[in-house]
């Protein structure tokens, strides 16, 4: 246990508070609001800092804290709206870090902690185990093919770090899944890796395919997709689709889950128009929505 208890001081100056003020006028500010709480994990001695893309989307200021009190201004250096990941970036030097496990190294039953922000100077720790490596699919048009559930609990504020017993980063906390239990959902830091370098040198992936994004947030319910709610001004509403729309199928496809969805929505590009099949008041109706860019819409 004293040595459990040395890895996590070992940790902790690695891990900071995050506090992001946005404008209310940002299209986020309407979901995640204006002022924002984070952790984030110092990954890189000159001062870039990995958490969850949520808390600083939109950010006109960021400030940091580290656990001995010393607060820096960030600044976002890096967001990929697929992976769930940003970058801060601070004016420190020579700062403790943490290095990301070995690829392949995450395995069920593992052990692993979770250190979180709880404000400022402090720190909250819970411990578990790795219960699932499966793909994730949220609501907000956005899936993993492999994710980290953990059966600790977020103790502090999302972005937090998971690590293992070797003091390696296992991954960023995202959220908590309170629907089954307590349980915790962690980006793998294998996503990291992939696309530190493209965050750092353009603030983007470039190399990768652009998605195309609709702007609404379909739920499963009873072996069908449901519009739950649309983004203001997003390419669905101005398409037509509206919250209570079933989605029978998409192009020529069926649709009975989410990740159908999502990966047929996702043959296109941004600017290209997708046919809907919908029920609405149990009308048959056939849409066409001309899809958007996620990352040009939330840079305004």
């Amino acid at each position: 246990m004293n040595a459990h208890l040395g890895l996590i001081h070992a940790i902790l100056p690695t891990t900071v508070d995050l506090r992001v003020s946005v404008p209310e006028n940002h299209p986020s500010a309407r979901n995640l609001g204006s002022e924002r709480t984070g952790s984030g994990t110092i990954v890189d001695p000159d001062g870039y800092i990995l958490t969850v893309h949520y808390i600083t989307l939109g950010a006109n200021s960021i400030t940091v804290t580290l656990t001995d009190g010393e607060q820096f201004p960030g600044k976002l250096a890096g967001q990929d709206h697929e992976t769930g990941l940003a970058l801060v970036k601070i004016a420190g030097r020579d700062l403790p870090f943490m290095r990301p496990a070995p690829p392949g190294e995450l395995s069920v039953g593992q052990a692993a902690f979770i250190v979180a922000s709880s404000g400022e100077t402090g720190r909250r720790v819970s411990g578990g185990y790795i219960t699932s490596l499966e793909a994730y699919d949220g609501h907000w048009e956005f899936m993993l093919e492999k994710s980290i559930r953990l059966t600790a609990f977020n103790p502090g504020f999302g972005g937090g770090t998971l690590a293992d017993f070797k003091g390696r980063m296992l991954g960023v906390v995202s959220l908590n899944l309170n629907d089954i239990g307590k349980f915790s959902l962690a980006i793998p830091i294998d996503y990291y890796v992939q696309i530190e370098r493209e965050l750092k040198a353009h603030g983007r992936v470039q190399s990768r395919p652009r998605r195309p994004w609709l702007g609404f947030y379909p739920q499963p319910l009873a072996g069908h997709i449901v519009i739950a709610g649309v983004v203001p001004g997003g390419p669905a509403e101005r398409s037509g689709l509206k919250e209570g729309d079933i989605i029978v199928g998409i192009e020529k496809k069926d649709i009975r889950s989410r990740p159908e969805l999502y990966r047929e929505m996702w043959k296109k590009k941004p600017g290209e128009a997708i046919s809907f099949r919908i029920l609405r008041e149990e009308e048959a109706l056939n849409l066409e929505v001309i899809s958007g860019d996620r990352w040009d819409f939330y840079r305004s």
